[in-house]
């Protein structure tokens, strides 16, 4: 993976040494990203700059790279992995096209888009953000994947547009102040971590959208959607579905495998994971699989049961690896280490997130970089497939809301009056939620329980979902560590989109139809195990830290956060040792620990990046 930054102004030469140190500060804030190299690309009125993180083809995927073509130039910037570009290359070569590189799937990209244009990414299997600058035409062009596994956020003024894979780079251009307005507010305090797809959070600053493209030429911006979910009716019976995803799953893990540097997958032995485990070790050769997991120093002493964690993950990793032959490393954080890593893992991301879970996950991802540079991840399965307890609970499928984004009242009790009365929380999330439903793509003649279903999985795939890819990238690409997400793969999600929910729980189990389908490649017991989510901490040392750090912040006048909240109310609550949250707030684990150390990371990103509160 990499990261992408760049400038196009219509009204001035940007070959100066001003804006040349402009571009090259831009590109630099990515370096996490791409620690292995760094290139710029100069033109009249374009810059283009790429951090490289080394995976495939060390000596021919440099970039920027450049094409001349019948004397016209063409230069890409890319963050990504085509898992097709074998086969578009073998396509491409029978067209007429000549490649310099031995294995470089950017130069496939390049010539693909030269083949067929625009449309190239009609033919592309893979994850990326990419941007083409087209000399003949005179115009750049953004393009996001189909579900937004890779970031890519862009400014826009009359005349410039200004684009990259991180907010960070963004606000490095002298140009580009970090103000937010009320609405980047209502964001960050009244969805949390799940923002709306779209929305920079900084004022000025969007995201192209996932499966979006963008076009900017000397006529402005132009942005339309190249890929959508479409509904249709599944007309395979339960043994046709298993078997065509058990090959899905096949075909998706030999690609994504696909790698010049070393490469593991993250083992929970939770379902997901372990699926995936399985495919992968059947399909690399030579020295076992590298596996990996996460645990907490005394988890097993502190371990309380709950309805979403059942059990501890320790003796499922154990019998996985044991089974398929792993080389497994088990990675233990120190809960001390927790509270530290929050504003990193704050810093990874830009935007305040899902604090003890983001900060853990930067920790073991930079554990994991020290033994290989790429893994596999489980990620999206359970938005897929319908894993999470709201898909189950009918009641909470109809509340009038996101059904992870909670107890909006309650924590609109801690902010000022000032702030409610702007950013109005409860009338925002609603807003935000009947936004999303107007866009479900409803199937004609479906019954109202399936119409519901298929809504709550348009949510979770579109909303949810993105937040923990985002969450995905920021930590692990914060540490060098690509991170792959193979139940992303947009032909698993268009087919299992159109599954019926009957069929989806097939045999009476939540995700029955990929238990089913994985038959033979795991212990029974293993693909029966009841979900389990990421793990978090049980130490009560880590409530102790935060807590003290948040009456700490709270007692000093120069705290930006006082401007957004009660002090005097959390103070209260804080010294009297109640909860300020007794529910989940956000998702399934995020609850009153979670929420002081949200507070703690928002005033953090106040400061850190000297936030203007344009209200």
């Amino acid at each position: 993976m990499c990261g992408i930054a760049g400038w196009v102004d219509w009204q001035r030469d940007l070959r100066n040494e001003r804006d040349m140190a402009v571009i090259e500060r831009m590109t630099e804030a990515l370096t996490p990203r791409g620690p292995d190299d760094q290139g710029i690309w100069a033109a009249e009125h374009t810059l283009l700059g790429h951090r490289r993180l080394i995976v495939l083809d060390p000596l021919g995927g440099i970039q920027p790279m450049i094409k001349v073509h019948h004397d016209q130039t063409y230069v890409i910037v890319y963050n990504g992995e085509i898992y097709n570009y074998r086969e578009l290359r073998s396509k491409l070569k029978a067209l007429g096209h000549d490649f310099v590189t031995a294995n470089s799937d950017t130069e496939v990209l390049l010539h693909a888009y030269l083949e067929w244009g625009i449309d190239c990414v009609h033919y592309l299997n893979g994850i990326f953000a990419f941007a083409i600058w087209d000399e003949l035409r005179q115009h750049l062009l953004l393009v996001r994947d189909r579900l937004g596994v890779k970031p890519l956020f862009y400014r826009a003024a009359p005349n410039s547009l200004l684009f990259a894979s991180e907010l960070k780079s963004l606000l490095a251009h002298p140009e580009v102040p970090a103000q937010v307005d009320g609405e980047g507010l209502a964001e960050i305090l009244v969805l949390g971590p799940a923002r709306t797809p779209g929305y920079g959070i900084f004022k000025g600053i969007r995201e192209v959208l996932p499966g979006h493209c963008l076009l900017f030429d000397r006529n402005g911006i132009r942005t339309w959607p190249y890929w959508r979910l479409q509904s249709q009716p599944h007309l395979d019976d339960a043994d046709t579905t298993a078997e065509k995803l058990r090959e899905l799953l096949e075909d998706i893990a030999v690609r994504q495998l696909q790698s010049d540097v070393p490469i593991g997958t993250l083992l929970s032995g939770g379902l997901d994971s372990s699926i995936l485990t399985a495919l992968a070790a059947r399909a690399v050769k030579g020295s076992p699989l590298s596996t990996f997991s996460v645990d907490y120093r005394d988890s097993s002493r502190y371990f309380v049961a709950n309805q979403f964690e059942t059990n501890p993950d320790g003796p499922w990793i154990q019998t996985v690896s044991k089974y398929l032959g792993t080389d497994h490393h088990s990675i233990v954080l120190d809960n001390h280490d927790l509270p530290d890593a929050l504003p990193h893992a704050m810093q990874a991301a830009d935007i305040p997130g899902m604090t003890d879970i983001d900060a853990s996950l930067l920790l073991f991802c930079r554990e994991i970089k020290k033994k290989v540079t790429v893994a596999l991840s489980g990620e999206c399965a359970d938005e897929v497939f319908g894993g999470y307890p709201w898909f189950h609970n009918p009641a909470a499928a109809s509340e009038k809301g996101f059904p992870w984004v909670r107890m909006v009242e309650q924590r609109s009790a801690f902010l000022s009056p000032e702030i409610n009365k702007l950013i109005k929380p409860i009338e925002y999330a609603l807003d935000r939620y009947h936004q999303a439903r107007a866009e479900v793509p409803r199937l004609p003649g479906e019954n109202a329980a399936e119409a519901q279903v298929r809504e709550v999985f348009y949510l979770n795939i579109t909303r949810f979902m993105p937040t923990l890819l985002d969450r995905k990238d920021r930590m692990s690409m914060a540490c060098g560590l690509e991170v792959r997400v193979p139940y992303s793969d947009h032909r698993l999600v268009e087919y299992v989109w159109n599954i019926p929910w009957s069929l989806k729980n097939y045999g009476g189990l939540p995700k029955g139809i990929l238990r089913y389908a994985a038959k033979g490649l795991l212990p029974d017991e293993v693909l029966m195990r009841q979900k389990s989510p990421y793990p978090k901490t049980h130490h009560p040392i880590y409530r102790e830290i935060i807590k003290a750090q948040l009456e700490q912040v709270l007692n000093n006048p120069d705290s930006p956060l006082l401007n957004l909240v009660q002090p005097e109310k959390l103070l209260e609550m804080l010294r009297s040792n109640r909860l300020l949250m007794d529910k989940p707030w956000f998702g399934q684990l995020m609850g009153d620990t979670q929420y002081m150390a949200y507070l703690l990371q928002v005033n953090r990103w106040l400061e850190h990046y000297k936030v203007e509160l344009c209200l």
